[in-house]
């Protein structure tokens, strides 16, 4: 074993070269296995009886409900603030809080994020409402919420969203990536998506940071809606299209840039490659390998 004795030294001077080590003693970050275990949580909060083995009836659904409600509360404060003093020290946001602050902050943002709970479950409502319409394959509702890999990516997007807006770092690009992995829907959750948003089949669909998306839209599989570039200077631009209401987007379509504009009623083919801004009522499709536009 003479050689391990050199890998750590090997390993140490690495450390030292390149960092990527959370001390102890330093800032304390989100743990993945925690926020994985909120979501279960919160999902079986945004639609109780869905998922867990307990049976629920009218006298005990609010005692559930309660005691889940606190259980995650506390769970999310503890890792609302480790994600606090991690943006306060890093400079990620001008906080300079000591313990007591960034708790009281972090409860805060807890608290505000239960009350907006019932308006999120309103949006899931007509999410689940668009899939169950718009895929003549789903036989019920409960179909839809226990086994649409689309509609569970867009169920932790609408959470890990509010987190965004709160500027909370880490914990809504975990809660993202870790859908992505079961899904393989990557919505990065800084996306605004509007009501009634439907993911078709979803495997391969990339929405960027900055898209912004309208009410009653329906996307398939390998749908990216993307950056023209990934420069790092443009970051704190808008950098991925608009897609305005009542837009379908078919499979392996590609839409680009910041200034694209989808207009309102427009069917994007299937495999197409979209730059620059489409008329609203307006169909794209291709044929014998060129683009081709007409009016619906």
């Amino acid at each position: 074993m003479k050689r391990l004795h050199n890998s750590i030294e090997a390993l140490m001077n690495s450390y030292r070269s390149y960092g990527l080590v959370n001390h102890s003693g330093g800032v304390n970050l989100p743990n993945r296995e925690s926020i994985k275990d909120i979501l279960r949580d919160l999902d079986e909060l945004v639609f109780p009886g869905f998922r867990e083995n307990e049976e629920l009836d009218h006298d005990n659904l609010q005692l559930i409900t309660a005691e889940k409600s606190y259980h995650i509360a506390r769970e999310l404060v503890g890792e609302v603030e480790k994600s606090i003093v991690f943006a306060s020290r890093t400079g990620y946001r001008d906080l300079s809080c000591g313990y007591a602050g960034c708790h009281a902050v972090a409860e805060l943002v807890v608290d505000d994020f239960f009350e907006e709970l019932p308006y999120i479950r309103a949006a899931l409502a007509l999410d689940m409402q668009a899939a169950f319409k718009g895929d003549p394959a789903a036989k019920s509702i409960g179909e839809v919420i226990l086994s649409y890999p689309g509609f569970e990516a867009i169920t932790v997007h609408r959470l890990a969203h509010f987190f965004w807006n709160r500027q909370v770092p880490l914990i809504p690009r975990m809660m993202s990536e870790l859908v992505h992995g079961r899904t393989g829907i990557d919505i990065h959750p800084g996306a605004s998506i509007g009501e009634s948003f439907f993911i078709d089949h979803g495997t391969g669909v990339v929405i960027g940071e900055t898209t912004v998306i309208g009410k009653n839209v329906k996307v398939y599989q390998g749908v990216t809606l993307g950056a023209l570039s990934v420069n790092k200077e443009k970051a704190n631009q808008k950098r991925h299209p608009t897609i305005e209401d009542d837009v379908t987007i078919y499979s392996g379509a590609t839409i680009l840039g910041g200034e694209t504009v989808i207009g309102q009623g427009c069917i994007i083919g299937g495999n197409v490659w979209i730059t620059s801004s489409v008329p609203p009522h307006t169909m794209v499709y291709t044929k014998t390998g060129q683009e081709m536009m007409g009016l619906s």
